[in-house]
């Protein structure tokens, strides 16, 4: 991923896998290694019904904007952060998916159109537990607050998940530990989710991977 510096001197601009993407220190600034989930994501679109992808705290839409390029798939982005979703839509412009890419400002569990069904999901939340926010200074409050134990966004990417993945549908989720990836795999459980993880992977301490699948 290379970074560079674009014509107004307020933001930056990297290029994530082949998108270029802008942002500023208002919002997350991209992590390289989070292209993996980009790729995990086009890697069970091959197995996956056909239909749109659905991005969960999608920052400035890098993750999701690349999978679905890859992937050739329709998509919806969903954050919060009304700066953040300012930078999704420009980004999907200079990557030339405006007809294909939807951005809803809006929160996780108020994001989803009555009945609509995604064979992929993505979700990146937040994932500092909130007594340990204060280690990342650069990087904003909302972007990275993850409540008491650092799960609070997950479980809500979850609860939107079991509403809305199709039957035959994956859902990339993306952590900070494999304790957080276990803790959040036991909540579902406990909770009668049908939804399990079925496989995780690790980034060298930068943060983990796990993939859902329905269980029944």
């Amino acid at each position: 991923m290379q970074t560079s510096q674009p014509a107004d001197p307020a933001t930056r601009q990297l290029t994530f896998g082949d998108v270029a993407i802008v942002y500023d220190d208002r919002v997350l600034t991209p992590r390289p290694w989070t292209a993996a989930q980009s790729a995990w994501a086009a890697e069970a679109a091959a197995e996956a019904p056909s239909g749109p992808i659905l991005e969960l705290c999608s920052g400035v839409g890098h993750i999701g904007l690349l999978a679905m390029k890859s992937t050739g798939r329709r998509g919806v982005l969903v954050d919060i952060d009304p700066v953040a979703c300012d930078f999704s839509r420009g980004n999907i412009a200079v990557a030339g998916l405006s007809e294909m890419v939807e951005v809803r400002q809006r929160p996780v569990l108020e994001c989803l159109e009555l009945g609509e069904s995604f064979p992929l999901v993505v979700a990146d939340p937040p994932w500092v537990p909130s007594h340990d926010i204060g280690r990342f200074p650069d990087d904003p409050e909302l972007a990275i607050d993850g409540g008491d134990d650092g799960l609070a966004l997950a479980r809500d990417c979850v609860r939107t998940i079991d509403r809305c993945l199709h039957p035959d549908g994956a859902a990339v989720v993306q952590l900070g530990t494999v304790a957080q990836a276990d803790d959040l795999g036991d909540w579902m459980a406990d909770e009668g989710f049908e939804l399990s993880t079925t496989e995780v992977r690790t980034f060298g301490g930068s943060g983990v991977l796990m993939l859902l699948r329905r269980t029944a």
